[in-house]
């Protein structure tokens, strides 16, 4: 399937009020994250299905797609990079990690990252170095650094949570709401799975961490003591 059948699909599902909706939620203003972007409205289920119809795109389609300005065909094109990794021998795998990278600046609002981060970049570095996720973390740009703390959303669901913790420590004084979240979900996620590490952590910088970080990473705790969390009586 070519490049002019996927864009003629995707147009296809255009829902205009529904966009407008969209460009006010993921801040598409001027100063805003989300800058520029602009939405055709479609609904992520609906674009999941269109990845799964166009999987078999090739990377030369699939690199138009993703720095494309509209939001869906860069949703897309992430949900079937997703598609042929998770089903590709390692060669395979190597070629796309290496085309995400190289073309991350149109993996560029949080639902991007989110829903493809821990299912290529995390999945690829889990037995291997990951002083990528470092650098990422200690970028200037905004959405490097949210890749670097979701990536490791792969290495928690392994339990292994040592890459998580530093980096959440690198981005314990970000100023940005985004990776206030993205650190309090990971946190999270650790103490679903072993609640004395993330609590541990918590210790040491629940004080002086971001109150939406916080807010994140105890969602699940009693309401007790989460209060005794928010009132820094812990």
């Amino acid at each position: 399937m070519s490049l002019s059948e996927i864009r003629k699909e995707i147009s296809k599902q255009k829902n205009p009020a529904q966009a407008i909706n969209l460009q006010r939620f993921f801040k598409t203003g001027k100063g805003e994250y989300g800058e520029g972007d602009v939405f055709y409205g479609i609904k992520v289920p609906v674009q999941r299905i269109i990845a799964k119809q166009f999987k078999d795109l090739p990377l030369e389609d699939l690199k138009i797609l993703v720095t494309s300005k509209v939001h869906e065909e860069r949703l897309v094109a992430a949900f079937i990079l997703v598609d042929q990794y998770k089903k590709g021998d390692e060669k395979k795998k190597k070629i796309i990690f290496d085309f995400y990278l190289k073309n991350r600046k149109g993996i560029n609002n949080w639902d991007l990252v989110d829903l493809s981060a821990p299912k290529i970049v995390g999945a690829h570095l889990i037995d291997k170095e990951k002083d990528l996720l470092y650098k990422f973390a200690r970028s200037k740009d905004l959405w490097e650094k949210r890749i670097s703390i979701i990536s490791t959303y792969a290495f928690i669901r392994e339990h292994f949570f040592e890459d998580t913790l530093n980096i959440s420590g690198i981005l314990l004084n970000d100023k940005h709401d985004l990776i206030h979240k993205a650190v309090g979900w990971m946190l999270r996620e650790i103490g679903n799975r072993d609640l004395e590490t993330e609590v541990e952590f918590l210790k040491k910088h629940y004080k002086t961490m971001p109150r939406t970080m916080l807010r994140y990473a105890i969602e699940k705790f009693p309401e007790s003591k989460r209060i005794k969390y928010l009132k820094g009586l812990i």
